[in-house]
Formats: C-alpha cells, sequence, structure tokens
C-alpha cells in the first residue's frame, strides 16, 4: 500500500497508537500532536475527500468522533474540542482524515482571518441563493 493513510487505517505503519477502531474506521493519536488526546479518524477505504466516501463509513466517522470527543473531554478537561478536516490539496495526507483536537482557553490554536479580503461576507443573500438552487437542482 502506497499511501500513508491507508496504512495507518489498516495498521499496516509500526507503532501506531490506535485507541478506538471497527470495520470501516480507524482511530489513532496524532503523532504531531497539538494538545494530549488529539486524535486522528480515517476510513479503512480509501478516499481524499468526503463526497468520495460511502455513507456508512462516514456515518462512522461521525460516530467515533462523538464517542472520543466525550472520552477526551472526561479524561482531559479541554475547553472544548476541535473538529476539523481539510480536503483537497490541504489534505496533506491525502487520505481522508477527521481530527479531534482538545482545546484550551490561550493554547495557541487560532482561527486565521483571510489573507486578502475577498468581501464574502457582503454577498450572504447571494451566495444562499446559489447554494439552494444546486441543491435543488441536485435533488
Amino acid at each position: 500500500m502506497e499511501c500513508l493513510g491507508c496504512r495507518i487505517a489498516n495498521n499496516i505503519e509500526p507503532n501506531l497508537n490506535i485507541v478506538y477502531e471497527n470495520q470501516l474506521i480507524t482511530c489513532v493519536l496524532d503523532i504531531a500532536t497539538f494538545n494530549e488526546g488529539h486524535t486522528l479518524i480515517l476510513p479503512k477505504k480509501h478516499c481524499l475527500d468526503i463526497e468520495d466516501m460511502e455513507p456508512e463509513t462516514a456515518y462512522a466517522i461521525m460516530d467515533a468522533s462523538k464517542k472520543l470527543s466525550i472520552v477526551l473531554k472526561s479524561l482531559f478537561k479541554p475547553d472544548g474540542i476541535r473538529i476539523s478536516q481539510d480536503g483537497g490539496k490541504f489534505n496533506d495526507l491525502t487520505h481522508y482524515h477527521m481530527h479531534l483536537i482538545p482545546r484550551y482557553e490561550g493554547d495557541g490554536f487560532t482561527w486565521g482571518e483571510p489573507l486578502h479580503p475577498h468581501g464574502a461576507e457582503t454577498r450572504l443573500s447571494l451566495t444562499k441563493e446559489k447554494i439552494l438552487k444546486t441543491l435543488s437542482e441536485e435533488g
């Protein structure tokens, strides 16, 4: 298997810290952890983005995120949990993975503002209409 994400999800990589798995997904502690308990959820079947994923796998990922968020909150008492996923060219693993990151006030993990103003906040109504139109066409 050439894909690192597939090797992690299918327990082929050495020294994995698997915290939960089932027939569809594997959850491992991130080796580049932001805070203790930082976990990745990966599908065992290769896909890059969520739209490539079978519904059962997407549900398994969400179920695991709920289950593990409860555990992380209980163990590490964070102020919150960030759940995030980057797709397309921003997916550095080139395999879908969701991050669960325990967050603490003042931990330095920030949501950044765009580097270049784009004015999208002035087009919310137009953006909404575009999305609703496309959704209705795809039915």
